[in-house]
Order: structure tokens, then C-alpha cells, then sequence
């Protein structure tokens, strides 16, 4: 918001002093010669200051792109390093799920040889729901690792695309006050024009 202020205060200054210049130079007792060489070094100046807040415009804006660049780098970092937190968490329970399994399956066999059939068919489908769990476990994984990747190039490109606007506009806003002020300076030159 600020930039739009500083723009609209240069853009107001240069045109103010473009305007007091030829007032200055309409009611100052010179020669033609004279007032043409004022209204020269008037536009060459004012043409200069233009530039000066072109070049500013740049720059801030490949400011704000670097900056965008680097927070996308950070968020595509952070969705790296969920996803791998992701994983170890996943690998961590398949593992206990997995021990578990074992050793209540290898209880169940010392303990009661009477029930070995009964302790097979519910052992077999304990190790059913951990391979579920894992399968279950391992689409989480990749769903969650998929989604961290979309959104960090999402947001990365989000981040492109607004930094390109701002570019853009300040590239369009300096443009635009450039042709004003030569608008401004050839209206002067015309009313000098005709009062001589």
C-alpha cells in the first residue's frame, strides 16, 4: 500500500513540477530561445526521475520474486520433512504391529495345544489385519506425501505468479507516467508554441 502512496506522491510531484516549471517559464520575462532551453532541461530531468522510479519499480519487484522463491523452498522443505516424519511413524507402527502379532500368536501355541486350531485361524487373522494395517498404513503414507508435494507447488507457483503480477503492474505504472509526463511536456511545448 505504501508503494502505491510513494508512486502517487512522485507521480503528483513530477507532474506539479512539470506544470509549475511551465507556468514559471509562461510568465518569466525571457526570451523564446531561453524558455525553449528551460523547457529542455525541465523534460530532461523529468524524464530522468521517471526512470529513476522505473528502475526502483524493478527492483522491488525481483525483491518481492526472490522472496517469494525462497518461501516456497521453505513450505516444500517443511512438506519434505512431514512426509518423512510421516513414514518413520508408519514404518515404527507396522513394525509393533508386527511383534505383536508374533507374540501373541507364540503365546497362544505354548499355552494351549487343545486350541492350536482355533489359535492358527485367529492368528492367521491377526497377521490379515496387520498386512491391512501396513496396506492401509502405506496408502496413507503415499496419500500424505502426494498432498505435501501438490501443495508446496501449488503455493510455489502461487508465489511465481503473484510476484509476475507485481512486476507486471509496476513495469505498466512506470510506463504509464513516462507517457504522462511527455503528454504533459509536448502540451507545454504546443501553448509555448502559440504564444510566440
Amino acid at each position: 500500500m505504501s508503494d502505491n502512496n510513494n508512486l502517487s506522491f512522485v507521480t503528483g510531484a513530477l507532474i506539479g513540477s512539470v506544470v509549475g516549471a511551465a507556468l514559471a517559464l509562461v510568465f518569466a520575462p525571457k526570451s523564446g530561445r531561453e524558455i525553449r532551453s528551460d523547457i529542455n532541461v525541465g523534460t530532461r530531468q523529468a524524464l530522468d526521475k521517471v526512470d529513476d522510479l522505473r528502475v526502483n519499480v524493478q527492483e522491488k519487484g525481483t525483491v518481492y520474486v526472490d522472496q517469494a522463491k525462497i518461501k516456497g523452498s521453505e513450505l516444500k522443505e517443511k512438506g519434505t520433512e512431514l512426509t518423512k516424519q510421516a513414514i518413520d511413524s508408519t514404518t515404527k507402527l507396522t513394525k509393533d504391529v508386527t511383534e505383536k502379532t508374533k507374540d501373541v500368536a507364540g503365546d497362544v501355541t505354548e499355552k494351549s495345544k487343545d486350541l492350536a486350531k482355533d489359535v492358527k485361524s485367529k492368528s492367521k487373522d491377526v497377521t490379515d489385519k496387520a498386512k491391512e494395517v501396513a496396506s492401509k498404513a502405506k496408502n496413507l503414507k503415499e496419500n500424505a506425501k502426494e498432498e505435501i508435494k501438490e501443495t508446496a507447488e501449488e503455493l510455489k507457483d502461487e508465489a511465481t505468479e503473484k510476484a509476475a503480477e507485481v512486476k507486471d503492474k509496476a513495469t505498466k505504472k512506470a510506463a504509464d507516467v513516462k507517457e504522462e509526463v511527455e503528454e504533459t511536456t509536448e502540451d507545454v511545448k504546443k501553448k509555448l508554441n502559440k504564444d510566440e
